[in-house]
């Protein structure tokens, strides 16, 4: 689990700021995200909450139920942070064609509007947001990458007024995709060349 979650870390870190981007730009990167596939059956996330700053404020496990029925996917989401608050969360959401999605929930303002092209799918979206002051409505820009190894990052930047308040960072990983992870690391360090001890000069 170490060297896996070493791996996720360091694609976290190289995912560059998502505000000039372009789903479009994505169209020809494989493998092609599609949500209706991934999110069928069980999923886990963990997540963290980061203030303007930088400033880590909450972190929180996410255990996931799709069901897709052929034009809606039903997502059943139940955080876990770690403060010991739980909460839940059911997305309803349509595919509307090849690239475009609409959603919603209960503390979702309206409909979220998601674009999706090659390995990336973002959402746009209201939401009332629980902070220790009562419900904030904020917007999220929120972006979603699917890796080669199988697993998810979500990064989406939160903010009100078009200031950002904070980002919010997830890692959706399927139970199969342990062993891809643990495959690809493994496979990576094949093709490193690590020098003897008393040969470097």
């Amino acid at each position: 689990m170490g060297k896996i979650w070493g791996v996720v870390l360091l694609i976290v870190i190289l995912v560059p700021g998502c505000s000039n981007m372009k789903v479009s730009d994505f169209k020809d990167v494989t493998p092609k995200f599609s949500i209706e596939n991934f999110f069928i059956g069980r999923t886990h996330a963990s997540g963290i909450f980061e203030d303007r700053f930088g400033n880590l404020k909450r972190q929180f496990l996410v255990n996931i139920m799709g069901t897709w029925n052929g034009s809606s996917l039903i997502l059943d989401e139940k955080f876990e942070y770690d403060d010991g608050e739980k909460d839940r969360r059911v997305w309803n959401i349509k595919k509307l064609n090849d690239h475009f999605y609409e959603g919603n929930a209960d503390d979702v303002i309206g409909l979220a509007i998601g674009e999706s092209y090659g390995n990336v799918l973002n959402w746009r979206y209201q939401m009332d947001l629980k902070t220790r002051f009562g419900l904030i409505r904020v917007d999220f820009d929120d972006w979603m990458f699917l890796q080669p190894s199988g697993i998810v990052i979500n990064k989406a930047k939160v903010s009100k007024f078009g200031i950002d308040i904070g980002t919010v960072t997830l890692v959706f990983v399927k139970p199969d995709s342990y062993k891809k992870l643990n495959e690809s690391f493994n496979h990576e360090l094949k093709d490193v060349s690590v020098p003897k001890i008393g040969s470097i000069q």
